[in-house]
């Protein structure tokens, strides 16, 4: 499930987003240095955080490096890659939590280190 939620983010698929994720999901931004750092509640917030995010990058792909499970959770520690409308690229090294619950993805956390992802789920 957490891998069909990366590809249908970097393909811009807010129709799969929606099945996969849950009414009231979460995305937990505040971490980020970027402009859109902040909390989002439920779907239309978070499909206007996706919206902005997507309005700014002409391209967007994220190679997940691993899939870790923990409970009710999944750290994905990953490269993103990014191409502004400006023709400006970038690379960021991050972590993604995934939670889940009944089948839906309720959560969504980013961490700029691998290892605060995996103290956040419990784990070493």
């Amino acid at each position: 499930m957490v891998r069909h939620a990366i590809e249908a983010y970097v393909r811009r698929d807010v129709q799969a987003m929606r099945y996969l994720n849950a009414p009231d999901v979460e995305l937990d931004w505040s971490a980020s240095r970027g402009w859109l750092a902040g909390i989002y509640r439920g779907f239309d917030e978070v499909m206007g955080f996706y919206s902005d995010f997507y309005s700014a990058f002409e391209v967007i792909s994220l190679e997940a490096e691993e899939f870790i499970p923990a409970g009710d959770s999944v750290v994905v520690p990953h490269v993103a890659h990014q191409r502004g409308r400006d023709g400006i690229e970038l690379s960021v090294r991050a972590a993604f939590v995934f939670t889940l619950a009944d089948g839906k993805i309720t959560r969504i956390v980013l961490y700029q280190e691998t290892s605060e992802a995996l103290a956040a789920v419990g784990i070493e």
